[in-house]
């Protein structure tokens, strides 16, 4: 996947930035943490805009969450549970973004933006909810924005040893994106708990 995703921005530059970044936000696994750094590295290579590459990555943020939201709030579900597990989307996956959801109400899609996993699905349970679309864009813009900078800044810092972190980088993800997986399920066993201990005479 890392090296597709290398070879598709290198030959599309930053328009396959924001393509990919907004096909991620709609619950596609392409994972931003190797597309951003390497959108950096190509930034100091010269190759791309560094500044154009993070616009880019932010704007597909927004534009692929707004289509999530949007199918989610047309069609629910059923279609992101049917068609969508063509594309990767999983019970499971809804459920996290739903109980991050559930738990934080719309202040999770701007904390979601910044944790794997979560980030990439949190739309879906904001389309379902309907929430104010105009607060929903501009915390999903605010959110975006530091994440592909960050990302963006690291790979461009890194240059032309890209290829010694890219391997780390993606290890990391999963590692995080684990522990968000166990604190929640943590959380909602919690809460099980003490919903069952106040039904308990």
């Amino acid at each position: 996947m890392s090296t597709f995703i290398t070879h598709w921005v290198s030959t599309g530059g930053i328009v396959l930035v924001f393509v990919l970044m907004a096909a991620e936000s709609c619950g596609v696994p392409f994972p931003s943490e190797v597309i951003m750094p390497f959108a950096g590295f190509l930034a100091a290579q010269g190759r791309i805009s560094l500044a154009g590459a993070i616009a880019a990555g932010t704007l597909g943020n927004v534009a692929g969450s707004l289509i999530a939201y949007g199918l989610a709030a047309r069609f629910g579900r059923p279609l992101l549970l049917g068609p969508g597990r063509r594309v990767g989307i999983s019970a499971s996956h809804l459920d996290l973004a739903d109980h991050w959801f559930e738990r934080h109400g719309l202040s999770a899609v701007l904390i979601g933006r910044v944790l794997p996993v979560v980030r990439t699905y949190i739309s879906f349970p904001a389309g379902l909810a309907r929430v104010d679309l105009v607060r929903f864009t501009v915390l999903t813009a605010v959110g975006a924005l530091p994440w592909c900078t960050a990302l963006a800044a690291g790979g461009y810092a890194v240059g032309a040893n890209y290829d010694r972190i890219s391997g780390p980088i993606e290890v990391a993800a999963v590692i995080i994106a684990v522990l968000v997986v166990v604190v929640v399920v943590g959380w909602i066993i919690r809460g099980r708990h003490r919903a069952a201990t106040r039904r308990s005479p």
